[in-house]
Formats: C-alpha cells, sequence, structure tokens
C-alpha cells in the first residue's frame, strides 16, 4: 500500500514538475485582441475570437480562452467591444510622395467646376510671393457639374486662370496625373508663349501632347509626356518639405487603416530618401517600391546588384513600374478602336514598346518584377504580347515571375484569360469604376465598357488574384470606398440601382483578399502579411462596424477607428 502511494506520489509531482517547466518555457503576448469579430482572410480559419502577439509577430489565434493563457502583468490587452478587425489593409497601387505632397500643395480632388479652380488658386495668390510658384492636383473636367463656356478639345482654357493669377506661374496637375494645367505666367517661363515657326515646333512632344486652339496657341492643357515643357521648371522640392511629406503620407496612411503600400515608381531621389528614413528609424510603413523606368541607366544598375528584399518588411525594391499609356480622363489611354467622342485619336504610346520587350527579359533574367502601367485595350494588349514573348523565349512561361499590368482598366474580351493563363496579375483600382464609369461611357461607347471595362469577376474567375488600391493622390487614399465600389458597382452616390455592370462585382470576401492577401501575393509577401495567421506580422485595422455584414447602403459609413503596425498602436480615432 506504501509503495502504491509512493510510486502515485512521485508521479504528481512529475507532472507537476512538467506542467510548471511549460509554463516557464511558454511564450507570452505582448498584446491580446479580442471582444470584436476579427477576420482572418486565412482559409483554415475564417473568423476568431482573439489574437495574441508577441513583439511584431502573431503568436496566437484562436479562442480568447486560450489566447488568455499568453497573457502575464505586461500584456497590453486590446477589448474591440464589439468593433472588427482584419489584417492590415494593403494600398496595393499608390504613389506615397505624392500623398504626402497632396497634403502640401492645393488639393483639387473636391474641384466640381472650373470656378471652383479659380477661387483655390486665388486664394494661394493672396498668401504667395511674386514669382512664387502655386501647384496643385486632383482637377477633373468630367467630374464637373458645369462645362466652362469654352473648351477646347473638352478642356477648359487658361485666360481666367491667367487673369487672377498674373505674377506667379500656376500648374495643377490632372487627378490622373496624366495631364496638367498651366496659366499663361507658367507658359511664359517655359518659352511656349510665341507663335513663330520654330516655337510651335516645341509644342510637338513624342508621347504628349500640347492642346492648342484654333490659332495655334496653347490653351494651358498639358497632357502626357508634354507636360514636362512645364514640370522641368517648377522648383526642385527642398529635403525640408520631402521630410514633411514622407511623414504626412505615413500619417495618412495610418488613419486609414493601411500598413503596407505599393509605391508604383520611385527614382533615385526617392530611392536616398526612403533609405534615409529607414536608417535613422523612421520607415515606419512597409513600402513595396517600383523602380521608375524613366530612368534606365537606374535600371542597369539595379539589374547587376539585384532585388532589396528588406528582412525587417519596411523597404523592399525587387520591381520596375513601365508607364505604357495615358488615361481614359485627357483621351491618352491607347485604344485599338478609336474615342467615340473623338473619332481618329487613338490616345497615345507613351514609352515605345521595345521598352516593355527589353524590360521583361531583364527582369526574367535579374529577378525583378514588371508591372506596366495600361489602361487602353491596346496598351493592355501589347504588353500582354511583349511579357508573353519574353517568357517564351527565355523558357520562364512557368516561372513566379509575378509580373503585373496596372489598372487593367479596358480591355478586349480576348485578352481577359490571358492574364492567368500568363500568370500576369492585374493591379485594379475598384474607386476608379466609381469615379470613372459615368463619363467613360462616353469616351469607349456602350458595348466595349459592358464587354471588357473593370473586368473583376470575369479576371477572378478565370484564375488569377487581383490586387486593389486607390491609385492615391488620383484618388483619396481612404480604402473604404473602393472596398464599396468593389461589391456595390455603384457610384459614391449609390448610384445606378443594381451597380453597373452587376455581373462584375466582388464579393465581400474577395473584395477584403485584394487588400491583403491578394495584395500581399502580388508583392511576394503573403507569407509574412495579409492573413492573421500565426507567425505573420502584426498589422491590423480595426473598424467601428462590421463591413462584411453590414448593409450596402452602409459600408460607406465605414470608419478607420484604429491602426495596429508591428504589434504597436499607431493610430487610434478620437470621438
Amino acid at each position: 500500500m506504501i509503495s502504491r502511494f509512493s510510486k502515485f506520489f512521485s508521479i504528481a509531482i512529475a507532472l507537476i514538475f512538467f506542467s510548471s517547466c511549460s509554463d516557464a518555457n511558454k511564450e507570452s503576448a505582448t498584446m491580446i485582441i479580442h471582444g470584436g469579430t476579427i477576420y482572418t482572410v486565412d482559409s483554415n480559419q475564417a473568423t476568431v475570437e482573439a489574437v495574441a502577439v508577441k513583439d511584431n509577430k502573431i503568436l496566437f489565434t484562436g479562442s480568447l480562452k486560450d489566447a488568455e493563457s499568453f497573457k502575464n502583468e505586461q500584456t497590453e490587452v486590446i477589448d474591440l467591444e464589439g468593433k472588427t478587425m482584419t489584417p492590415g489593409l494593403i494600398e496595393g497601387h499608390g504613389h506615397f510622395m505624392g500623398l504626402g505632397y497632396n497634403e502640401l500643395e492645393l488639393d483639387l480632388m473636391y474641384t466640381n467646376s472650373y470656378q471652383d479652380i479659380i477661387d483655390a488658386v486665388a486664394e494661394r495668390v493672396k498668401t504667395a510671393e511674386p514669382g512664387e510658384w502655386i501647384t496643385g492636383r486632383g482637377w477633373h473636367q468630367s467630374k464637373w457639374d458645369s462645362v466652362p463656356e469654352y473648351t477646347v478639345k473638352g478642356f477648359q482654357t487658361h485666360h481666367r486662370l491667367s487673369e487672377i493669377s498674373p505674377n506667379n506661374p500656376v500648374y495643377l496637375r490632372h487627378a490622373s496625373g496624366h495631364a496638367g494645367f498651366a496659366n499663361a505666367k507658367a507658359m511664359e517661363i517655359a518659352g511656349l508663349t510665341s507663335l513663330s515657326t520654330d516655337a510651335i515646333k516645341t509644342y510637338e512632344v513624342e508621347g504628349g501632347e500640347v492642346i492648342v486652339d484654333e490659332a495655334g496657341r496653347p490653351t494651358g492643357i498639358f497632357s502626357e509626356r508634354a507636360g514636362g515643357l512645364i514640370g522641368k521648371h517648377i522648383p526642385a522640392n527642398t529635403p525640408e518639405s520631402n521630410n514633411q511629406a514622407f511623414n504626412l503620407a505615413i500619417e495618412a496612411c495610418y488613419k486609414n487603416g493601411i500598413t503596407g503600400f505599393h509605391d508604383a515608381g520611385i527614382g533615385r531621389g526617392t530611392i536616398a530618401l526612403y533609405d534615409r528614413m529607414q536608417a535613422e528609424g523612421n520607415m515606419n510603413i512597409r513600402i513595396y517600391a517600383m523602380l521608375t523606368g524613366n530612368d534606365e541607366k537606374l535600371l542597369n544598375e539595379w539589374y547587376e546588384k539585384g532585388p532589396r528584399i528588406d528582412p525587417d518588411h519596411r523597404l523592399t525594391i525587387r520591381s520596375i513600374k513601365l508607364n505604357c499609356d495615358g488615361a481614359l480622363g485627357n483621351r491618352g489611354a491607347w485604344l485599338l478602336e478609336s474615342y467615340t467622342d473623338r473619332p481618329g485619336h487613338f490616345g497615345l504610346e507613351t514609352l515605345p514598346m521595345e521598352m516593355v520587350d527589353k524590360t521583361a527579359r531583364n527582369g526574367l533574367r535579374n529577378g525583378f518584377q514588371v508591372c506596366s502601367h495600361a489602361i487602353g485595350d491596346r496598351a493592355n494588349r501589347e504588353i500582354l504580347d511583349r511579357y508573353e514573348a519574353a517568357m517564351t523565349e527565355l523558357s520562364k512561361t512557368d516561372s513566379d515571375h509575378r509580373f503585373r499590368i496596372e489598372h487593367a482598366q479596358h480591355l478586349h474580351p480576348d485578352d481577359i484569360p490571358r492574364f492567368a493563363e500568363l500568370q500576369v496579375i492585374p493591379a485594379m483600382q475598384a474607386v476608379h469604376m466609381s469615379s470613372d464609369r459615368p463619363w467613360a461611357i462616353d469616351r469607349l461607347g456602350e458595348k466595349r465598357i459592358k464587354e471588357g471595362a473593370y473586368m473583376w469577376q470575369d479576371l477572378l474567375k478565370s484564375g488569377i488574384p487581383i490586387v486593389n488600391g486607390t491609385d492615391v493622390p488620383v484618388e483619396p487614399l481612404n480604402p473604404i470606398p473602393s472596398f464599396y465600389a468593389s461589391v456595390s458597382r455603384k457610384t459614391l452616390k449609390g448610384t445606378p440601382e443594381g451597380g453597373y455592370e452587376p455581373e462584375q462585382k466582388m464579393t465581400r470576401e474577395q473584395a477584403l483578399k485584394s487588400y491583403t492577401l491578394d495584395a500581399a501575393f502580388g508583392a511576394f509577401e503573403e507569407d509574412i502579411k495579409g492573413s492573421i495567421t500565426v507567425g505573420k506580422l502584426a498589422d491590423f485595422t480595426i473598424y467601428n462596424q462590421d463591413l462584411m455584414t453590414v448593409d450596402e447602403a452602409k459600408i460607406l459609413d465605414t470608419k478607420v477607428v484604429m491602426t495596429i503596425f508591428d504589434g504597436k498602436v499607431v493610430y487610434e480615432k478620437k470621438d
């Protein structure tokens, strides 16, 4: 009896000892989040009760009871109080410094008429020094409530702008970024006011258009690459303004629940700025940067040294951005058939296709993803053709290249299945449909719109993911309107009933995935972010309501109330 008791006692002691050792060795969480609906975007577990974080990594997902076993005295506990959490949102195509500078310059995003532009510039003139440049961005003539009395090729002319700003040069970029509007003073500085034969020749720009009136005089509108005639005279940004714009961009990302950002085209100056910010410990966002294809020397330098994949996942450079056509707004998108509202005009090839050929091959040889801007159906076809030729020539058809087409806005029906066949990722901004569809039908006509524009569901069903975003500062950074457009196919005013081409709507699950896991996939980062999965980075976005179940009409009422980046609360909305 004594020996049996002793044996039992020894086993009990051993179990206690083992349990104590296990508890001692068990990792403790630095943060536990619970108390609301948590969408993981993980196919193994769609929703969970709680998430435990250790430092900047996800430690546990599952029940609150199990999560609490990771709690100690130092653990920060966040009660969602019924709110909703998703993985941190990823802006799949934007312009980071453009976002920051949009905060510093005239923001014309919400102007509804030429008069609104005049008023905004007149107000800035009051405080500007004589000769000081006034710059801004965001106007879009196709979205105005009224049309100016006098237009040329659908655009306003500079005369009223010149009258209210005679001593300050003004250059205002179109919302699309594919055109600009200059006043007389700016054109005078650029030497573009003379009517001599030699001067008129300067208006001819390959890949661009200076719009002139019936007398051959510039109207102030500079389309595509013609914008460089004015842009090269605008004073360069200063280190101080760059720092300010960078920090403002981070703040804007946090406020909008954005923890990752695909920066669509950066040059030497921006690379140097980002490197400095990272060295100083200020790269507090995850930037996936695309090298600008406008600097071939820069590309060759990077081919030599190869991609930069940041082990801290703050700044990764492994892709190239090519600008191959314009936008629909300024009729710069490159089309197979002419514009319905400008017969004989097909848009612009803003980059020789030979450059796409060369870059695709160099990208495949040197491990760089190639991302090509294409809005019109001809631009999309030409790029797919060149991607395919490069893959075939180098026997890379089955490689994990993840080449992309940025926007893929208007496609010929024959080209839709080619994305999946070639494994080319369309990076599409759903909010563009909401903004552009009401007037884009004038550009393309009903048949082309219905068969080939904003073809989200057809692309998804073919077996290729979509990377979503806003193209900020073309559109506001706020992801909620883009999510709403994805699932409703409506304008932000809720029209039309049932949505435009409703068969192309995304489901809410597809829309969320396009902003998280699919966006991560588009940057080779699906193993480290994009879903709430153990081992991934602790980046989360928290909303005031459940955007996955709330009535469609109320989706736009959704607000980001908290952003968690790298395991830390970086933004909390104040009531």
